[in-house]
């Protein structure tokens, strides 16, 4: 615990609370406020990378989810949208904008003449790997502003918090992921905090 550290924004707001409802014990709001103040912080700053190369940061995460699918970089659309955690409607459409600009090609589905598959062209795949190297060296500069051992904490305390939310693992895959077999949401979720804790 950081017994010296300055005030942020979350601890006015807090503070506020505790002054108008001492009666509440407000201190989830710290963590969960403090993770949503840094996402929205980080967000412009990772857009900022992303426009130098022309895109957007969807426009980046389609790319890059094609791109580390592997060759030949290509997915189905119901793939690629479940990975991005987006609606399919959305999926279309962000997928025509990136078809008009010359990034992404539609295939068809050998294995299902009903459907179409989204491959990265030669533009698109030069575009995402120059685009990628320059987000990860604007994120390891965020990053630098902590102390290494701080990164580490920060990256197993979220991994932690992750595994008690995320929607895409079955309850079998958060099990094996923190060393419990069998139907076990709540030792999942124990597990993690035990793990945070330590």
């Amino acid at each position: 615990m950081l017994e010296n550290r300055l005030p942020d924004a979350v601890d006015s707001i807090l503070e506020q609370w505790r002054r108008e409802r001492p009666d509440l014990d407000v201190s989830p709001m710290g963590v969960i406020g403090r993770i949503k103040r840094c996402a929205a912080l980080l967000q412009p700053r990772l857009e900022d990378t992303f426009s130098t190369f022309g895109t957007t940061a969807w426009e980046f995460d389609v790319l890059a989810t094609l791109r580390r699918s592997g060759k030949p970089y290509r997915m189905a659309p119901t793939a690629l949208f479940s990975a991005l955690m987006i609606t399919s409607g959305t999926m279309t459409h962000r997928l025509q904008r990136l078809e008009a600009n010359g990034l992404v090609q539609r295939e068809p589905n050998s294995k299902d003449a009903r459907s179409m598959l989204v491959q990265l062209t030669p533009a698109g795949l030069e575009l995402i790997d120059r685009a990628v190297e320059a987000h990860v060296e604007n994120e390891r500069s965020i990053l630098e502003l902590l102390p290494p051992a701080a990164v580490v904490a920060l990256n197993e305390h979220l991994s932690a918090f992750l595994l008690t939310l995320e929607p895409t693992l079955d309850e079998d895959s958060k099990c094996r992921a923190v060393g419990v077999h069998g139907a076990c949401t709540t030792q999942v979720r124990r597990r993690a905090k035990s793990a945070a804790e330590e």
